[in-house]
């Protein structure tokens, strides 16, 4: 499968609050937003953590402090019996629907609704065991690298076996929300000089600024959770855009890749016009042959039908030839190259 760039995900996540409608809500928004996909996550409580004690997020961390992990995965997943008509229905608006599976009973399950693309989230980085098994699946495979090593990062390469050429790697600042100076988007450039593959970004910072940017460096894929509305709460409300906020990211991350153009150095034709207008050498006083030219009467104006204004030194103090009258181009040809 080979993917449009840039190439932008709509992560649904937990925004669902576990509602199918809103979640329906969400394909449309994000279709509407000009998404090139939608993105879920496919697991279930049981298959991320166990239900004990002490089992939890650290009790300072800034959105879900002190929950129970079980918990927050029950209230977060989406259910697998959903997904089967969120995927067609994300194919109906023409986006590709696709998932983060979290352990092989997840894969198994993709595979049955044909998903075309697996993604591994941050967290799932150091599980070669399951990067292997979807490598195996022969899909595309985009890998999230946030808190994640260099060796780690190569390790999870190194498990996608035959796959390689079908990885790619995103540049992700595992925090919730992200702040921009956190970003560090110039590792998109490690990752590529490093790996050799092709590389993204999994955005969670407010606003798009960092994902434009991101694309200026090269981004591939830009990946960010999508909400209806923040203010309707939920686990990642607050790190998720707007549909309207997604659909500028869209746009102007569009104008930065066609922006990037090529590397060589060429006037353009749209500039044409201002090059017709840049200075030039003018005739500013009717002058008889025989008069010298000076500053009074050969000036630098627009527009360029003249000589280039580096050739006023060389006429300056030299005798015309002819008579001129005001506003005639001036060049070398006017003026006499004997003793002045």
């Amino acid at each position: 499968m080979v993917l449009k760039t840039p190439f932008f995900v709509a992560e649904i996540s937990a925004n669902h609050l576990n509602s199918l409608d809103r979640a329906h809500i969400l394909v449309e928004e994000a279709a509407r937003a000009g998404a090139d996909a939608i993105k879920l996550q496919t697991y279930k409580p049981e298959t991320m953590t166990l239900n004990l004690p002490g089992h939890s997020v650290s009790k300072d961390h800034k959105l879900w402090g002190g929950q129970s992990l079980y918990n927050l995965y029950s209230d977060a997943m989406t259910p697998w019996e959903w997904h089967a008509e969120l995927f067609e229905h994300a194919l109906q608006l023409k986006m590709i629907p696709f998932s983060s599976p979290f352990d092989r009973t997840a894969v198994d399950f993709l595979e049955e609704l044909n998903c075309p693309i697996y993604k591994v989230a941050s967290l799932e980085t150091g599980d070669v065991d399951l990067i292997n098994y979807i490598s195996l699946k022969g899909k595309p495979t985009i890998i999230s690298t946030g808190a994640s090593t260099l060796d780690e990062i190569q390790e999870a390469l190194d498990a996608t076996d035959h796959n390689k050429q079908n990885s790619i790697l995103l540049v992700c600042t595992s925090s919730y929300p992200a702040e921009a100076r956190d970003a560090h988007l110039n590792r998109i450039r490690t990752l590529k000089e490093k790996f050799d593959v092709a590389v993204g970004v999994s955005d969670h910072t407010l606003g798009i600024g960092v994902s434009v940017a991101a694309i200026a460096l090269g981004a591939k894929v830009i990946e960010k959770h999508l909400t209806i509305k923040r203010s309707d709460g939920g686990h990642d409300a607050s790190f998720s855009l707007e549909p309207n906020e997604f659909k500028l990211l869209v746009e102007e991350g569009n104008k930065a890749y066609e922006s990037l153009g090529k590397s060589s150095w060429v006037t353009l034709e749209s500039e044409n016009e201002s090059r017709r207008l840049r200075r030039s050498l003018f005739i500013t006083e009717d002058v008889k042959a025989g008069e010298l030219a000076t500053r009074e009467n050969v000036k630098a104006l627009r527009p360029n039908s003249g000589a280039p204004v580096s050739n006023l030194h060389k006429m300056l103090g030299r005798r015309f030839l002819h008579d001129y009258e005001k506003g005639s181009p001036a060049n070398l040809e006017c003026v006499e190259f004997g003793s002045p």
